[in-house]
């Protein structure tokens, strides 16, 4: 039976293989729906009075933490102070990378030097995790510890017993439809990470809030603000979280910024000034007036929500028909928000998975990508990213996954038991 489905499978690869296809499930990008949505932004009129806002003419230099009313924006939407709000340019992840850079070449508010003259950094990375989270902190030497992911977060036990070491020095977290599992960090998972006492007295708890109002089932799921939580265990200094609106309005295009205890704010802005001389402020102000506060955010989270369900629906639709009748090949994660599904196939598989989409026209994000290093020590994990393909495309590449998740299945039985 095996022989013969193995035969079955291997002619429906060849004729995918055969038809050319161009399809890309390997990043979370919007589609050109979602962008086509936003566009309206350009259509806002303008006269030069509608430049100046709080008196600061959005046109001009100054002000690198942003203009008020983008500070107010993000610190509503991340349930925080505007005064612990930098707004910045269009990239998050570019704000991580600096501050990271920061800790480096100057240290931080309560680093006894900078990083670049310490022996040996090494961070905690909950896994499996966010790619570009781990390159960030590979791209600096730093040693990097794979934390293990529940259903309620990174497993606390191994994170205090690690903190203990003073060589430990941060933490990635992705709190809310984490990625890729879109797990939710419990209550208690985010008061342990709040109440911690690293050895590290510069410790930085990396709080990516990147999928904060991401919701794909439902009303809007409120979270705590870190901020205050890590303020109320005495560790103010310690937590740094970053937003944008990314996934929101333009990926390449948008807002982003990082939101730490106002001493901090003070420490990056004296940094800042001599880095630039501020952000674009027009950007900002374009962005603020046509979100307008955290209503409009989520009002306009339900357009992209429409879009983005049916093809997160259609993903799971090819895995339950095709995938589950194959007995425990695969299993998968039903996130309720985010921009990902994490699929786990037969282990020993994930590699040839993807080479066998590759083969077909299929690309996918590398296996191994969601652990430190590229290493699933299971060649298990697949993250897939059903957003920008459109909903038929999204439909094909299903059934081509399914496809090579089945034969790569079958090939690993048949060469077990030969």
């Amino acid at each position: 039976e095996r022989q013969a489905e193995y035969a079955a499978l291997c002619r429906t690869h060849q004729e995918q293989k055969a038809l050319g296809l161009e399809l890309n499930m390997a990043r979370g990008k919007p589609g050109r729906e979602q962008l086509d949505m936003v566009m309206e932004m350009y259509n806002i009129p303008l006269t030069a009075d509608d430049f100046i806002t709080d008196g600061i003419d959005a046109r001009n230099y100054g002000y690198v933490a942003g203009i008020p009313i983008a500070r107010k924006l993000f610190a509503d939407l991340l349930g925080c102070k505007p005064s612990q709000v930098i707004a910045g340019g269009n990239s998050s992840l570019e704000l991580m990378f600096d501050a990271v850079s920061k800790a480096y070449t100057h240290g931080l508010l309560h680093s006894e030097k900078p990083w670049g003259r310490l022996d040996r950094v090494k961070w905690l990375c909950p896994v499996p995790g966010y790619d570009r989270h781990f390159k960030v902190t590979e791209s600096f030497g730093m040693e990097l510890i794979p934390v293990t992911m529940t259903e309620n977060g990174p497993d606390m036990d191994q994170v205090e017993r690690l903190i203990r070491d003073p060589e430990v020095r941060g933490m990635w977290n992705v709190p809310k439809y984490s990625n890729p599992t879109g797990i939710i960090y419990s209550d208690e998972t985010i008061r342990r990470l709040a109440a911690m006492k690293p050895a590290a007295p510069d410790f930085m708890l990396m709080w990516d809030n990147a999928y904060c109002v991401h919701e794909l089932e439902g009303d809007f799921v409120p979270f705590p603000d870190i901020l205050s939580l890590c303020a109320e265990y005495g560790n103010a200094d310690m937590v740094y979280e970053f937003a944008s609106t990314s996934k929101i309005t333009f990926p390449g295009a948008g807002i982003a910024c990082g939101a730490v205890s106002e001493a901090n704010v003070e420490y990056f802005k004296n940094l800042l000034n001599i880095q630039i001389i501020s952000y674009d402020k027009m950007n900002q102000l374009r962005h603020v007036r046509f979100l307008k506060n955290k209503e409009g955010v989520l009002a306009h989270m339900a357009k992209h929500r429409r879009r983005l369900v049916p093809c997160f629906d259609a993903v799971k639709t090819a895995f339950n028909e095709e995938l589950t009748p194959c007995g425990d090949i695969a299993h998968w994660t039903n996130p309720k928000g985010g921009y990902f599904i994490s699929l786990y196939v037969m282990p020993g598989c994930a590699k040839r998975v993807a080479q066998l989409c590759k083969d077909c026209g299929l690309t996918l994000t590398g296996a191994g990508s969601a652990y430190p290093y590229h290493k699933d020590p299971d060649d298990a994990h697949l993250r897939i990213a059903p957003t920008y393909p459109s909903l038929d495309e999204v439909e094909t590449a299903s059934d081509l996954l399914c496809v090579c998740v089945r034969l790569a299945a079958v090939e690993k039985l048949l060469a077990e038991n030969a």
